[in-house]
């Protein structure tokens, strides 16, 4: 197991910040924080999700975002809001804004090799082919509150 110390924010801007020795997860989509703690630098939720346990049983957290800073480094990302005993995790998506990967045999954080491509349409798509996007490209994001 790999535990990792960040700082998380409100966001990058903001002053007060607690400090958390974080389980990293890299099998986890959101990183997880005790409600206590994330109200204590006024994080309060925004939208509630439903998640599944390994043993098949669904649960419903409240979610926002929060700012994590680790060995000077920081990036945005959603959080969870745990409940009762649950562990402070580091997923997938902070370990994305932060630029790390867990390297899997030395179970150490590591910096992402970032990659930008550069591309041309005209190579792509010859323009006499006359392709369009499917009418539903770019995917429409569907709110949790029915709309």
């Amino acid at each position: 197991m790999t535990y990792a110390r960040l700082k998380v924010k409100q966001d990058y801007r903001k002053k007060d910040f607690i400090e958390i020795n974080f389980l990293v997860d890299s099998g986890a989509v959101y990183s997880l924080i005790p409600a206590k703690q994330l109200k204590k630098i006024g994080i309060k939720p925004h939208r509630k999700e439903e998640f599944t346990l390994a043993d098949g049983t669904s649960i419903i957290r409240n979610i926002d975002d929060a700012y994590f800073e680790f060995q000077g480094k920081g990036g945005a990302a959603p959080v969870i809001f745990g409940e009762g005993n649950d562990e402070a995790l580091l997923g997938a998506l902070t370990l994305e804004a932060l630029g790390l990967v867990l390297n899997p045999f030395s179970r150490e954080l590591k910096p992402m090799k970032l990659m930008l491509a550069k591309t041309s349409r005209d190579k792509l798509i010859p323009e006499n082919l006359n392709i369009r996007p499917p009418l539903n490209f770019p995917p429409r994001r569907i709110s949790s509150k029915g709309g």
